[in-house]
């Protein structure tokens, strides 16, 4: 079986969120985009997602890794869920590892040229109900 494009599209905003490219980050959401920063807190449209990329990884010191697990995609029509394993991972100041995986949630739409760009971005997925 062939790998979904998405995948791939995912681990490029991936590297970009732990390279710091919040530039290039951007490339990545539709200009409505909703990015879920907490329970309770969405940043929306690509400013206020490029300033809470900022603060996220200024809050984990520059040391957010973001890498993916399991995946999978429901596509109908111009949209895609993706269900998947988001694992983070940190650093304290004294080195010390940690890893979080959430199962997130993300909604993604083509645009006129085909291209698939990611509308609803919630490394929460459903705990958000747990809030």
């Amino acid at each position: 079986m062939t790998e979904h494009p998405l995948k791939s599209l995912i681990v490029s905003a991936d590297r970009a969120i732990t390279a710091k490219d919040f530039d290039g980050l951007m490339r990545f959401y539709t200009d409505d985009a909703t990015l879920v920063v907490k329970p309770g807190l969405v940043a929306k449209g690509k400013d206020q997602i490029r300033s809470a990329f900022e603060a996220i990884s200024a809050y984990f010191q520059g040391q957010l890794t973001v890498h993916q697990g399991r995946m999978e995609v429901i596509e109908g029509g111009d949209t895609a869920l993706v269900i998947m394993e988001t694992v983070l991972e940190t650093a304290d100041g004294e080195g010390a590892k940690t890893a979080i995986t959430r199962r997130a949630t993300y909604v993604f739409r083509k645009d006129a040229t085909g291209n698939w760009l990611c509308a609803i971005d919630n490394s929460y997925g459903t705990s958000l109900l747990d809030a």
